[in-house]
């Protein structure tokens, strides 16, 4: 377990409950590039790389050096090693996604903070805030819309904050009552961390991401959804308390008691808008006895068995896995085929195979209708569910890290492998309510994904709509930023389009911007339908669209109002800037310029 004092250094600064006061001066429209006048020159770098330990550092992008020689083996091995998320993580240059069509291709910031402190990062936000800087957060760096990029800016780059520290009860600064059992994490640890001091080693449980190498602190900030928050609600609604750099570089604590408001924006509002959480406080729970997973592929033989079988497994999710001891998802794909790749937590082997009889022997039963592979369903140990030593060793499970040297305990599930290093073409989501799944009103949820499925794929993630979860999961996940649109939904709808690692100007390596184009276009308008079905326009703001037009109302719905107030209240001058973050449309779209 880690055991890194997060707190080195911070003792000198005040942790103070007040309001920031304004801190950019009114005349300043746009924040300043390198060679303009009003850069620090390298006096002022010397003075920031002195605050903090000698952790700044200029930016060097692997990519460049490739750009200069696209034929080399380096490059080669560049472009194989853009596929290890590992490495792309502790890259200071790079992002998980390397870019968007038409949207934004990951460039480096000029300079770097790795901080090891709150203490470093708040010296980092008053440097990038007196010399009128663009600044940008990167934990995990896993952000689809390009959140923790920017060209330009100083970096404050959270990696190396990953102490973890269990609490058997834990009682938030300045609250009182019982303590409960809880988990301290820093801002850079990645969820495979995370589960493997909690769950591997303490065998308790806590609600985080299912892709291994996500930050901790991003997803949490985004909401936050896991393969069982239909069990335990959201990353969000786990937190406890956090520690956080506002943009007057002070260190706060916020939680329930402490300053409430900026503890309830944090909470699902968006990473890197309020601040740079430094250290998170998330509740921890018993741990299931077991963990599983029940997969297969089903084709159908003609049009009307597929418009059959989508309405066959929508009843049975609706009847039988509409609860909290089910995740994951069901991917209606082209040419008429069903995937299922589900998750269960808290049955037996026998449990789950009751579960599923009836729709396995429904589909058995029509052998002139359906193909049926893959069939398995798989029940372990709780505590086994994130043990490297056990995930690697199951053929199709999980993929090691292939870097010389590396550490054995990496490993991402093979599914997750192919969004490593992308380029997105595309990428939209809707949450779909429950309420589509009533006899009355399913005939329209099946003809949308049926005709998602005639162009494209379309992918229903159960986890990620919050009905048919427990109450207390239900009233913590209220009490968030997240669009309340959530709570209702049975699943989040999802189709996305892209190619594996790209990067303009690098010859034989460039992103294929024409069949991203087309892509795009071909897959909005399979998802038209499904998009039509809510009233009104509700996605995940960790997974959505970057074009996204009513992204206040898609992302936060009613708590928008709420949440600007607060982005007003703690950071007045924009310092903090995320494409589709809360205030950004007073901000240019590379966030340099003022323009409201």
């Amino acid at each position: 377990m880690l055991r890194r004092n997060l707190l080195i250094g911070a003792a000198a600064l005040p942790l103070a409950a007040g309001l920031p006061r304004a801190v950019f001066a009114a005349s300043h429209r746009s924040r300043v590039r390198p060679g303009e006048a009003g850069w620090p020159d390298a006096t002022a770098w010397a003075g920031l790389s002195k605050a903090v330990g000698g952790r700044l550092s200029k930016v060097v992008s692997p990519l460049a050096a490739a750009a200069k020689a696209p034929a080399s083996p380096e490059t080669a091995a560049l472009f194989k090693a853009l596929r290890n998320p590992f490495y792309i993580g502790e890259t200071a240059a790079l992002t998980q996604t390397l870019g968007w069509t038409d949207a934004w291709t990951s460039k480096p910031s000029e300079y770097v903070v790795a901080a090891e402190s709150a203490a470093d990062v708040a010296a980092a936000v008053n440097f990038a805030r007196r010399h009128n800087l663009r600044l940008v957060v990167k934990g995990g760096g896993h952000s689809y819309l390009g959140g923790s990029n920017a060209p330009d800016s100083l970096l404050v780059w959270t990696k190396p904050m990953r102490a973890i520290e269990l609490h058997d009860s834990f009682v938030a600064k300045g609250c009182k009552g019982p303590g409960e059992p809880a988990v301290s994490v820093g801002a850079g640890a990645i969820w495979l961390e995370a589960y493997d001091a909690v769950t591997t080693k303490a065998g308790r449980y806590v609600q985080g991401g299912g892709c291994t190498t996500v930050g901790v602190a991003g997803l949490v900030q985004g909401g936050g959804f896991g393969s069982y928050s239909k069990g335990f609600g959201t990353g969000a609604a786990n937190l406890l308390e956090v520690e956080v750099v506002t943009a007057d570089g002070v260190v706060r604590i916020a939680n329930a008691c402490t300053n409430p408001d900026l503890f309830w924006a944090l909470k699902g509002g968006g990473g890197g808008t309020f601040g740079v959480v430094t250290r998170l406080t998330l509740a921890t729970h018993d741990l299931p006895a077991t963990f599983g997973g029940v997969n297969g592929n089903i084709t159908a033989n003609s049009d009307a068995a597929y418009r059959e079988l989508v309405d066959r497994i929508l009843d049975f999710y609706r009847t039988r896995l509409l609860n909290p001891h089910w995740g994951e998802q069901i991917g209606f794909e082209f040419r008429r085929r069903v995937s299922i790749s589900m998750v269960l937590q808290g049955l037996t082997q026998a449990e789950a195979g009751e579960t599923w009889k009836p729709f396995f022997d429904w589909v058995a039963s029509r052998p002139q209708d359906y193909t049926l592979t893959g069939r398995s369903i798989a029940v372990l140990p709780a505590r086994m569910f994130w043990n490297p030593a056990i995930m690697k060793t199951i053929p199709g499970v999980a993929v090691g890290d292939d870097r010389p040297g590396a550490s054995k305990g990496h490993f991402i599930w093979s599914g997750d492998a192919g969004q490593v290093g992308q380029v997105l073409h595309g990428y939209q989501s809707a949450w779909l309510s429950q309420r589509l799944l009533e006899p009355d009103r399913r005939a329209a949820l099946v003809e949308a994904v049926v005709h998602a499925a005639a162009t494209w794929s379309v992918s229903l993630h159960f986890n990620k709509g919050l009905a048919g979860a427990p109450a207390q999961a239900l009233g913590r996940s209220k009490d968030t930023a997240t669009n309340p649109a959530v709570l209702d939904a049975f699943a989040l709808a999802i189709a996305g389009a892209g190619e594996g690692p790209a990067w303009p100007g690098i010859a034989g390596h460039e992103p294929n911007d024409g069949k991203g184009r087309i892509d795009a276009k071909v897959m909005r308008a399979a998802m038209a339908p499904l998009l039509a079905l809510p009233a009104k326009p509700a996605a995940y703001v960790s997974e959505t669209d970057y074009f996204e037009a009513d992204w206040q109302q898609a992302f936060w719905g009613e708590h928008y109002p709420r949440l600007k107030a607060i982005k007003r209240r703690y950071d007045p001058d924009g310092l903090f800037y995320v494409h589709h973050s809360v205030g950004s449309e007073g901000w240019s779209a590379d966030g340099f310029t003022r323009t409201g």
